[in-house]
C-alpha cells in the first residue's frame, strides 16, 4: 500500500481539518477521547490526507485536542492515491492506538475487496488484521457485482494470475494472431509473465499444447472416485463438521452434488430471457471454484 507521507510532523491548525473516512462502525469511543484529554503535552502526531485536509488516522485525538482547548495538532500529511486512504486508515488502526474491533475489521475488508479487488487475501489480511482464511471467506459474500478478475496482487507487490490455463490460451491465440509480436507484448495482452509467454511460444513451435498437462488436469477438476462418495467422506469428518464455516462449506458442496442430467434439467427450465443472467452468474461461481480449488491445491504443495 502506498505511503507518501512526508514523514515529518508538523502543528496544523485545528479548524482546516475535515472529518474522514472512518473503519469504526460505531463511531468514535467517548471513553477513549476522554483519556486523551487527560494527557499532559501533546498528542501523538495524525495522518491528514494534503490534498482534501481530511483526516485519515487520529480522530479520537483530533477531538480530545478540541476538548483540551488546543488550536493546533501535531500531523503529517499523506500525499498518495486518495482510494487508498482508506486502507491507511485501517491499518493504522489496527497496529496502534485504540483498537478495532472485530465486526470493525471485517466491515473494512468488505470494502477493501470491493474497492481494491486486485488485492489478494493475504495482502488484505494484513491491512485489515485478520486471518486470510477470514478474508476469504468475506470475499465470497462480497456483492456478485464485483467484477470477475484474470490476477490479484500479493502482499509482496507481485502479481499472480488467478487461473494460470486461461492466460496461456489467451498468448497462444494473440501468438496464432500476431507471429512476429516481442515476448512483452503477448505478456501484457494476454496478463501473464514474460517467461510464461515464451514457454507458450516454444510449445507451439514444437507443435505442443500451450497449456501444460498439470495445468489442464486441476483446471478439469477430475477427482480420482465419485463425487458423491468423495462428499460422503467429508460429511462424516469432524474437523468439517464441528465448526461453522466447515458446515457452511459442507453445506456449498451438498448443494453441488447433482447429476449431469439434473443439470441439463435445471437448464431446461430457464426462460430465455433470464438465460444470460443464470450463464452470467454460473461463469462467475465456476471462477470461485477455480480459485478455491487452487489455493487448496497451493496448500497441499505447500506442506509436501
Amino acid at each position: 500500500m502506498p505511503w507518501n507521507a512526508a514523514r515529518e510532523a508538523v502543528l496544523i491548525p485545528i479548524d482546516v481539518l475535515l472529518a474522514g473516512e472512518s473503519p469504526r462502525l460505531e463511531g468514535q469511543d467517548a471513553a477513549h477521547v476522554a483519556r486523551l484529554v487527560e494527557i499532559d503535552g501533546p498528542l501523538p502526531p495524525i495522518i491528514v490526507e494534503r490534498g482534501t485536509m481530511r483526516v485519515i488516522d487520529g480522530t479520537h485525538r483530533l477531538i480530545a485536542a478540541s476538548l483540551r482547548g488546543d488550536t493546533e495538532i501535531s500531523g503529517e500529511f499523506y500525499d498518495g492515491p486518495s482510494e487508498d486512504a482508506f486502507l491507511l486508515a485501517v491499518q493504522a488502526n489496527v497496529t496502534h492506538g485504540f483498537p478495532l474491533s472485530q465486526a470493525d475489521r471485517r466491515s473494512a475488508a468488505a470494502r477493501i475487496i470491493e474497492s481494491h479487488p486486485h488485492m489478494s487475501d493475504r495482502a488484505i489480511a494484513v491491512v485489515a488484521g485478520l486471518g486470510a482464511k477470514t478474508v476469504a471467506g468475506i470475499r465470497r459474500r462480497v456483492d456478485l457485482g464485483t467484477p470477475v478478475l484474470t490476477a490479484r496482487i500479493g502482499r509482496d507487490g507481485r502479481v499472480r494470475p488467478l487461473n494460470g490455463h486461461e492466460g496461456r490460451l489467451r498468448a497462444a491465440e494473440y501468438i496464432r494472431q500476431v507471429p512476429a509480436a516481442p515476448l512483452r507484448e503477448v505478456a501484457r495482452k494476454a496478463g501473464v509473465s514474460p517467461s510464461t509467454a515464451a514457454d507458450v511460444r516454444k510449445r507451439l513451435e514444437r507443435g505442443e499444447d500451450p497449456v501444460l498437462p498439470s495445468a489442464r488436469q486441476r483446471a478439469a477438476a477430475k477427482l480420482p472416485i465419485a463425487p458423491i462418495s468423495v462428499l460422503d467422506k467429508l460429511i462424516r469428518d469432524p474437523s468439517l463438521r464441528s465448526n461453522e464455516e466447515g458446515r457452511r462449506l459442507l453445506v456449498l458442496l451438498r448443494h453441488c452434488a447433482i447429476g449431469t442430467q439434473e443439470w441439463a434439467d435445471l437448464a431446461g427450465v430457464v426462460p430465455p430471457h433470464a438465460a444470460d443472467l443464470v450463464g452470467q452468474l454460473a461463469n462467475h461461481y465456476a471462477q470461485m471454484w477455480t480459485g478455491f480449488a487452487q489455493e487448496l491445491g497451493e496448500r497441499t504443495r505447500a506442506a509436501a
